[in-house]
């Protein structure tokens, strides 16, 4: 699509050299423009562009170390370890395929070289890298659609969000999705007016199976990806040329998915199936799930729509107002489908895709509000006066985003006591939630000794108790199962945190009650203080030969 004429424009250019006192105003738009020549005009062009990446990387690495590994962040690393034992030396690894919400070949080795070379904390840089990645993406698409000065604000809108500052201190798939998806994006944009733009098609549909193969929630997004191709073809034939080119895209990534699938078998599928078509209902209601939502994107959501209204209004032509209107319904897409499924998880991720696409409408909308005021000093005091506005979001952002990085429990204490446990002691052990202890302990390269209360791995590897068919792969473990293996002495030591399973985790404290093989000998606080619940705790038991009399104080 042709950007209007004004759009990346501030008006007439004044002559003579302003006075001193005015510079910093009438040098704004001009920066946002692009205006200038020689190394003022590479200035002019690369440092907002700059600004904007310095302060997005600025306030994601504070959050580096606010908080150990979470459950998602220690199972993926831990999983990428296992993966390159796998390549490298044939070592068995777990059925992560059958239940990962995406392959486990993809995201997962990449986080564990981060995390070999810097710790948590180079993995978690690692996914700042993906998400300013996709900042400078966002730029040249808003700039290709709507001009420099809607890509400055829109770009600035989305690197101050909270939930991008996160996910740029996260080392999940979160970030690398996000980041695959924009490029999709991006590339279906680049396409332009070239003729038939097959190669960047290609490309964006390689991205886009590539996103998809890294989180299976970004298939939610290939139909916004596929309206991008409609509505962006050039105005020369569009309805044919649009149609194919929509057509090609889709069906190369239905082909490089196809193909991908048929390489990694059926447990890849049956992963999908899991975590995708017959996934679960949570707890959490619709209506917690929709203000989550609003108050993390709500304004970037709010200036999107405005876009679309504004377009409307002022008839540049439907093909854009279309185009408006997907790219604001890509932030609302991913919150309703989690509110249908009354589900909070994988939100962030939902959120800050979403917010991509809404930013490039929302930028619009900055844009056609300053180029309708008076041309000249009007205009640029309205620019700088939307600049300042960005602090608004940006305190927001830089809030809500350090409640994100510390809202799972701190396993420092927890880690430092069972650790040194679990690498003296030979058996299996049982532990509620165990991807963080498998993680950082240094026995968790032995993974088939680890037990979860979700499932019960044998000593070849081999899984039981798990929750039934029709449950869900997070649903809490057959009770009877674990009676039995208890019964035998099976495990070495058990820790629960009485959080997750709860029914089952009082169902196992009888039965290890009933063995008295099995003594509480560790009570760890676990995470921080929640009132008016209190600090959690890790109640720990150990297997021991003498038939001392258990403690009896309940946890």
């Amino acid at each position: 699509m042709t950007p209007a004429a004004s759009s990346g424009s501030l008006g007439p250019r004044h002559a003579g050299r302003p006075p001193a006192a005015a510079v910093p105003v009438t040098v704004l738009p001009q920066v946002l423009s692009g205006q200038g020549r020689g190394l003022g005009r590479w200035v002019s062009r690369g440092w907002p562009l700059l600004a904007v990446l310095a302060v997005q990387a600025a306030f994601s690495l504070r959050l580096l170390r606010s908080d150990t590994a979470s459950q998602s962040e220690a199972l993926y690393l831990h999983a990428g370890h296992l993966e390159w034992a796998n390549w490298l030396h044939g070592a068995p690894v777990p059925a992560f395929s059958s239940y990962f919400s995406g392959a486990p070949v993809i995201y997962p080795p990449l986080g564990a070289v981060a995390d070999s070379l810097g710790g948590l904390a180079g993995a978690r840089v690692l996914s700042l890298a993906f998400m300013l990645g996709a900042t400078l993406l966002l730029w040249g698409t808003a700039a290709r659609l709507f001009g420099r000065r809607a890509s400055f604000f829109a770009t600035a809108l989305f690197a101050v969000l909270g939930t991008t500052l996160h996910l740029g201190a996260f080392a999940t798939t979160d970030a690398m999705s996000l980041f695959l998806v924009a490029l999709a994006a991006w590339c279906v944009i680049r396409a332009g007016d070239r003729e038939p733009a097959t190669g960047w098609l290609v490309a964006a549909a390689a991205a886009l199976a590539l996103a998809v193969a890294t989180a299976y929630t970004c298939l939610l997004f290939a139909p916004l990806i596929a309206a991008l191709a409609l509505l962006t073809a050039p105005q020369a034939g569009r309805g044919w040329l649009a149609a194919r080119r929509a057509g090609t895209l889709l069906a190369a990534t239905a082909a490089l998915l196809t193909a991908g699938l048929g390489a990694g078998g059926g447990s890849y599928l049956g992963g999908f199936e899991r975590t995708m078509l017959t996934r679960a209902r949570d707890s959490a209601t619709p209506l917690a799930v929709l203000g989550q939502s609003w108050s993390w994107a709500g304004l970037v959501l709010v200036l999107a729509i405005s876009g679309v209204v504004i377009s409307c209004v002022s008839r540049p032509g439907a093909a854009q107002a279309w185009l408006l209107g997907f790219l604001s319904a890509a932030l609302v897409a991913g919150p309703l489908e989690q509110a249908r499924l009354h589900t909070a998880a994988a939100l962030n991720q939902h959120v800050g895709l979403g917010a991509w696409f809404a930013a490039i409408a929302a930028g619009y909308t900055v844009d056609r509000l300053i180029e309708a005021s008076p041309p000249g000093r009007g205009r640029a005091v309205t620019c700088g006066a939307c600049v300042i506005a960005l602090t608004f979001p940006a305190a927001l952002g830089i809030t809500q985003s350090r409640s994100f990085s510390s809202s799972w429990p701190n396993a420092t204490s927890f880690i430092s006591i069972f650790a040194p446990l679990a690498d003296h002691s030979a058996g299996p052990l049982l532990v509620e939630d165990p991807s963080v202890a498998e993680y950082y302990t240094g026995a968790g390269a032995r993974w088939q000794r680890w037990s979860s209360t979700r499932n019960i791995t044998r000593a070849a590897g081999i899984s039981t108790g798990g929750p039934a068919a029709s449950a869900s792969v997070t649903s809490a473990g057959n009770a009877p199962v674990y009676a039995s293996y208890i019964a035998e002495g099976y495990f070495s030591l058990v820790a629960l945190n009485y959080t997750d399973t709860t029914g089952l985790d009082r169902q196992i404290t009888a039965d290890l009650r009933r063995n008295h093989h099995y003594h509480i000998i560790q009570v760890v606080p676990y995470g921080t203080e929640i009132p008016p619940i209190g600090v959690g705790t890790y109640v720990i038991w150990q297997y021991q030969a003498t038939t001392t009399q258990a403690a009896t104080a309940d946890p």
